[in-house]
């Protein structure tokens, strides 16, 4: 039996002999301590998986060492030790975050069984930090790859705005990584430790959006032939990542307005209200304004929603992450798939490079886990793609005689919307990167149609 470290903590040196000497029989690894003051200072020097405690020490209340292990040493378990007719401070000692409780005097094949469930319990408790460690390690902002300095700026908004309880949108096209960024965001505040929960707007019936986002009541409809609790209050204490937001309904929408002016809701088919403690990201990949215009989306939601934006731009945009995303996905389905690849041939990369990428990141990585799957070399090469890939490449275009300042009009007007974008469309800082002043610049924006884009996004 692997040994565990348990701390025994009774005044009595009767009871507490008897306690150490069994358990180290059984083989655990086992101290005995007869004070508060004692057990608080072994907590602070050593890692315990279990404790069990008599509640009533002779320098402390019946519950200030449990109260110290429930907030400070959340991964060992406590059992707690109370004289025969007080059960009233074992139910409460349970209430408080005791796992088990023992009467005295302590059958030994009590404690033994006691023991066994709350070292499995300790063990559980374990595996799930563990979990969720790797999930942390998995979505931190860190594991989000890019060079680029579009990107740059999204990771700076992220910093700034993670640990805050702002609304945050995020807005692009499908397979940019919103939901990967969603967690980087979760992970990276303090609600990190409760529940993150992610919503589709898009993949549920309209009808039984509102019923899993808010819940309902038995016989509210029919089919509700139970009580069930709803996406937000799972995520009370957390973060709820609404994905596809553009897709609901305007009462849908108005509900949602309410959750955010006031964190109150109703279960669908209920006039009680419930109040939850939610951090609310959401994610499109639509227009939201152009929808507003449109009578699509509600206007008074939108300017509630829109209080942090962040635009991921599409991969073709940031081709060079491309090569950097490729060799990450090479590197990850190699270790899941157990294959040996020692990487992409140059003209693969190329191939790579070239496409534009519809489906994005969430494309790219599909190709490479293809590839690693079906390549029978030790390099991905050409062969290794799908012929779409290699078939849809720009194609050179053919020489149009010219004069020198219409060739440069399609550049100039690249870098400067380029600019406007790395500087959020602010134009007096566009004006300033560009070094010219800005009444030049607005004759500029003017000459190549940008005003019109400024506009979509909702930036005039």
């Amino acid at each position: 039996m692997q040994e565990k470290n348990i701390l025994v903590v009774d005044n009595d040196t009767i009871i507490l002999d008897s306690l150490c000497n069994f358990l180290s029989e059984e083989g655990y690894q086992t101290r005995g301590l007869k004070t508060l003051n004692q057990a608080l200072k072994a907590l602070k020097n050593q890692n315990y998986c279990l404790v069990i405690t008599d509640l009533n020490l002779p320098d402390g209340n019946d519950f200030e060492l449990l109260d110290a292990i429930s907030n400070n040493y959340l991964q060992t378990v406590v059992i707690a030790i109370t004289d025969y007719g007080t059960i009233e401070s074992a139910v409460k000692a349970i209430k408080k975050g005791a796992y088990d409780y023992l009467t005295k005097p302590i059958v030994d094949d009590d404690l033994k069984l006691a023991v066994e469930r709350a070292l499995k319990q300790q063990s559980l408790m374990n595996e799930n930090e563990n979990l969720r460690l790797q999930l942390e390690q998995t979505y931190s902002l860190e594991n989000i790859l890019s060079h680029d300095y579009k990107m740059a700026k999204v990771f700076e908004v992220i910093e700034s705005a993670a640990d805050t309880t702002s609304t945050i949108l995020m807005t692009g096209p499908s397979g940019t990584g919103k939901t990967k960024l969603a967690h980087a965001i979760h992970c990276r505040s303090s609600r990190r430790n409760n529940p993150f929960i992610e919503v589709s707007c898009g993949a549920l019936p309209e009808t039984l959006l509102e019923s899993e986002l808010f819940g309902h009541v038995k016989g509210s409809f029919t089919g509700a032939v139970n009580d069930k609790e709803g996406k937000f209050r799972a995520a009370n204490g957390g973060t709820i990542f609404l994905d596809e937001i553009s897709n609901a309904s305007h009462a849908l929408q108005i509900k949602l307005l309410q959750v955010l002016e006031n964190k109150r809701f109703q279960p669908v088919g209920s006039n009680k209200t419930q109040t939850v403690d939610v951090r609310i990201l959401l994610a499109t990949n639509k227009n939201l304004r152009k929808q507003v215009k449109e009578g699509k989306f509600r206007e008074d939601l939108y300017y509630r929603i829109n209080v942090v934006t962040i635009n991921l731009p599409p991969l073709s945009e940031r081709v060079g992450d491309v090569r950097l995303l490729a060799k990450h996905f090479l590197q990850m389905y190699c270790a899941q798939h157990t294959k040996k690849k020692l990487g992409v041939t140059d003209d693969a990369m190329e191939y790579l490079e070239r496409y534009h990428w519809p489906g994005n990141i969430r494309e790219l990585e599909n190709t490479i886990e293809r590839a690693v799957l079906l390549s029978k070399s030790q390099f991905i090469g050409p062969d290794d793609l799908p012929d779409f890939i290699k078939n849809n490449q720009p194609k050179q275009k053919e020489y149009k005689t010219m004069s020198l300042k219409q060739a440069l009009e399609q550049p100039e007007k690249d870098i400067v919307r380029q600019t406007l974008q790395a500087h959020h469309w602010n134009r007096k800082e566009t004006a300033k990167a560009l070094m010219i002043n800005r009444t030049t610049l607005f004759k500029k924006m003017k000459k190549y149609s940008l005003y019109k884009e400024i506009d979509d996004l909702g930036l005039l």
